[in-house]
């Protein structure tokens, strides 16, 4: 039985991507839940050291929870590329460089598979509650879909401009938050723990 958060409680985002703060706080406002950032509380970024997106979700939610004493809830999630071995994936946001030039990110990813005729990819995300007793509770949500070149769309972040989910022919940078939100790897993990942890 997983553990659930109360309506009315206080939630730490342990993150500092504004793009995955805006996303989750719209995903987190409906349920009554109070939200504050890593940031605002001046929290330090934890080295995201694991082999896989669970792994680093866990490690950021536990050090903003173990920190701040309070519940936390962390996202770690990236682009996979299946010409690529599922690269960037886990390292998404360091292809992007300390400056996150993620235009420079997508115009590295699609020379390195230019070449391949496989165009399939996807979004994956782990989202991981934590509490400062250290119990977690964590969360997979993935979406397929194909690399778009070049890049369409300002809206979204990261990568979202080359990605094109399965059965649509917009790119996540040229969607409505409204109906990325409907439809994304961060969405499908997040029903999953409103299920489990919500209510």
């Amino acid at each position: 039985m997983a553990r659930k958060l109360a309506r009315g409680e206080r939630l730490v985002l342990a993150s500092h991507n504004p793009g995955k703060l805006r996303e989750i706080e719209a995903l987190v406002r409906p349920l009554g839940i109070e939200v504050v950032s890593a940031g605002t509380l001046g929290l330090p970024e934890p080295a995201e050291d694991a082999p896989d997106f669970a792994g680093n979700a866990r490690i950021k939610a536990l050090a903003a929870a173990t920190a701040s004493g309070l519940p936390a809830l962390s996202d770690d999630s990236g682009f996979c590329v299946a010409a690529l071995g599922g690269e960037p994936g886990v390292l998404s946001a360091r292809w992007a460089g300390p400056d996150k030039d993620f235009a420079a990110a997508m115009a590295a990813v699609y020379r390195k598979m230019e070449a391949s005729e496989d165009r399939r990819a996807w979004f994956i995300a782990a989202l991981c509650l934590a509490w400062p007793d250290r119990h977690t509770e964590t969360f997979l949500g993935r979406i397929d879909g194909t690399v778009a070149w070049p890049p369409r769309g300002d809206k979204g972040f990261g990568y979202d401009p080359m990605f094109v989910p399965a059965g649509d022919s917009l790119t996540f940078g040229e969607m409505d938050p409204e109906a990325k939100h409907a439809v994304s790897h961060r969405a499908r993990a997040f029903a999953q723990m409103l299920r489990a942890c919500f209510g």
